[in-house]
């Protein structure tokens, strides 16, 4: 399809074909993980028809593990935000307090979201 916006940007402004586009916040587990827990739930699925009980329990295994991951990088962020800000003097530029406040909004709206 014709895209009309990107035709009229100037030549340095357009984007090469391998450059990735950002579809979103940074994700809260590692892309290797990810990708990794996904493989082993499409496993399992594959799996159901010829062993339901063992693919459940790998289905939960994988869950618990995602979890358990999820948890952590949450906690990590947390200590991250917070360290950023908690222990600056009374002068700590508003423009770092702003930061961090944008950013506890969007991981709590994400999580609001899930």
């Amino acid at each position: 399809m014709y895209d009309q916006a990107r035709a009229q940007q100037p030549p340095d402004k357009v984007r090469d074909s391998t450059e990735r586009r950002a579809l979103g916040p940074e994700s809260l587990l590692p892309t290797d993980e990810r990708d990794r827990l996904a493989l082993r739930l499409q496993e399992a699925l594959n799996n159901f028809a010829d062993s339901p009980l063992e693919a459940l329990e790998e289905a939960e295994g994988i869950f618990d593990e995602a979890a358990a991951h999820l948890a952590s990088s949450l906690a990590k962020r947390r200590r991250a935000l917070h360290d950023g800000w908690q222990d600056h003097d009374a002068e700590t530029q508003s423009d770092e307090l702003r930061h961090a406040m944008r950013q506890y909004r969007e991981i709590t709206q994400r999580l609001l979201r899930i």
